[in-house]
């Protein structure tokens, strides 16, 4: 299956490195796309988890055993199940096993507030959900607001080794309520077992440009929708990933720390790893020691996360001495990396034997993850990189399908295989989000500013919502953040906007400092000197507010709105 525009150019193709300009890519469903894969090397890890190496024959085998189980619970093709898990096995059995009876997994956070989980069940419609025993309280003040058909529970302990499974049992599983099976709460393994002796399980040829997982996203207007992503939205990610890589991906292996429940940990850390035949370092809960610990240990040749896990790996000790030259790729995304913390993290890479750089990428939930990504041999400062193949960028002027020279600034518009189906019920916005230009193909307005230069290389600027106008002029937060940053005793930065009677808004900067660094009133009156000599006027923050640490999102970018 080729994704063809013959008619747009566009200008980097070829100058850097061997990135095909078109590529193949599989008309399987996700799950044949890596049960393909699994019948080519079956006995190589596909997944680990806390020890314990899982090959792809065992994997699939349990990816079937969920699909009949599924099934056998009555779930049909196009019928969407609620899989509120972190980065463990199961996990991944239910994203395959509903897809290989057609079904479509709806991902979500499992640390999700009560009334968010019922807005995510009855915004995509579903009657099912799976979720850990450690979630199954929320999940019965859930059952209060909103129905459900059937609960499933699982348990870490079932997919530990002995004894770890013992010590999970005893030391952290029975202090969470007991579970009450009833006729609509079910353990996973007795969930398991219902779908043994099914023997009718239905696969059917599903359409890979049908729906395949819905990933829930703010959208272009920052309120809450469910993302419509087929079988071709991910498969064409993941050969595209692995034509960017330039390192071989097959047989490596990849920290698997962004969650499942984002497109990144789930296109990327998963869906890509597993179908081009590498091995997905599952990691359950994030905390920089263990985060660290498990890199020693694995030795993995592949990490990606955005920027405050790179942020918080340069402060702390945990990776003192350790020896970094496994790695064959660094990726980062989510939110934007600052020109300082690249500089930072490319010396730490330095400083620990890498031989490679980070390199930072973008994207968007409505087309999975990423659709843009830094050259391995050609950097530009500030820049996000060059589209994959087959994925085309226009700048147009905001609010308009008029695309403006290159070095003008507007928002990003991008179309490419990976590019979403919809939003679930919000037709409005999706007539906003995908519109049809000139050249007759549909695009994605990502509510996002940017500008491409001569040679395609796209810049980021940030959301055109979190824009601040002070007296007419526009500033960009991402900007400012950059120059607060390049003083040696800031560590982290946000900056914006906060209401002013004359001006409408003035800049507000939040800094946490270095650790090391204190807050002394010579330390900030250096700060702001610092900014005087590389910020307009215009731009200079009016207010200065230092703490401890900024809020970040479940899913670790800078949480801004909470800020405002």
């Amino acid at each position: 299956m080729r994704f063809n525009l013959e008619n747009i150019k566009t200008p980097w193709l070829g100058s850097y490195g061997d990135v095909p300009f078109h590529l193949e890519y599989s008309d399987k469903s996700m799950s044949g796309a890596v049960m393909e894969m699994a019948d080519s090397q079956p006995d190589f890890p596909a997944l680990t988890f806390m020890g314990r190496s899982i090959p792809y024959k065992e994997m699939v085998a349990e990816i079937d055993r969920v699909a009949r189980a599924f099934y056998a619970l009555g779930v049909r093709q196009g019928q969407r199940v609620l899989v509120c898990l972190p980065n463990v096995p199961q996990a991944i059995y239910c994203l395959y096993g509903l897809n290989r009876i057609g079904a479509v997994a709806s991902m979500v956070h499992p640390l999700s507030a009560v009334a968010e989980i019922a807005f995510f069940l009855n915004e995509a419609n579903c009657d099912i959900a799976v979720t850990l025993d450690q979630f199954y309280a929320k999940f019965l003040e859930v059952k209060q607001l909103r129905p459900i058909g059937k609960l499933i529970i699982a348990r870490v302990s079932e997919e530990l080794p002995f004894p770890l499974s013992i010590g999970q049992k005893l030391l952290t599983e029975r202090k969470f309520p007991k579970v009450v099976e009833d006729g609509s709460v079910l353990l996973w393994k007795h969930f398991i077992a219902a779908g043994e002796g099914a023997k009718d399980t239905v696969y059917p040829d599903k359409d890979p440009l049908t729906e395949a997982v819905v990933l829930f996203s703010g959208g272009t207007t920052g309120t809450t929708k469910g993302i419509m992503l087929s079988d071709l939205n991910f498969n064409a990610l993941a050969r595209q990933t692995e034509a960017m890589c330039h390192e071989p991906v097959r047989h490596g292996k990849m920290l698997a720390a962004m969650p499942v429940f984002h497109g990144f940990g789930l296109g990327v850390c998963i869906h890509t790893v597993l179908v081009c035949g590498a091995t997905a370092i599952l990691v359950p809960r994030f905390n920089v020691k263990s985060y660290a610990k498990l890199i020693r240990k694995t030795q993995p040749n592949f990490i990606a996360g955005v920027p405050t896990l790179f942020e918080a790996i340069t402060r702390n000790r945990y990776l003192d001495g350790a020896d970094l030259s496994c790695l064959r790729g660094v990726f980062s995304g989510g939110d934007s990396l600052t020109i300082e913390l690249k500089k930072k993290f490319d010396q730490f890479l330095a400083d620990h034997k890498a031989t490679i750089r980070v390199r930072e990428g973008y994207g968007t939930t409505e087309c999975v993850t990423a659709s843009c990504l830094t050259p391995y041999n050609k950097e530009k400062e500030g820049s996000i990189g060059l589209p994959y193949p087959d994925t085309y960028y226009q700048i147009c002027r905001p609010g308009t399908v008029e695309e403006v020279p290159y070095g003008e600034e507007g928002e990003i518009c991008l179309t490419g295989p990976s590019m979403m189906l919809g939003y679930i019920n919000h037709e409005e916005e999706n007539a906003q989000t995908l519109r049809k230009h000139a050249d007759g193909h549909v695009w994605l307005h990502t509510g996002d500013l940017g500008m491409m230069d001569e040679e395609g290389f796209i810049f980021f600027r940030q959301r055109i919502k979190r824009m601040i106008v002070t007296s007419g002029y526009n500033v960009y937060p991402s900007q400012v953040e950059n120059i607060l940053e390049g003083h040696p005793a800031v560590q982290r930065s946000c900056v914006i906007g906060v209401p002013d009677p004359l001006k409408m808004q003035v800049v507000k900067a939040f800094i946490v400092l270095k650790d090391g660094v204190e807050d002394t009133p010579q330390v900030r009156a250096s700060i702001e000197e610092h900014c005087r000599k590389h910020i307009a006027r215009y731009a200079m923050p009016r207010q200065w507010e230092y703490r401890d640490s900024l809020p970040t999102t479940l899913v670790g970018k800078v949480a801004y709105t909470k800020l405002q």
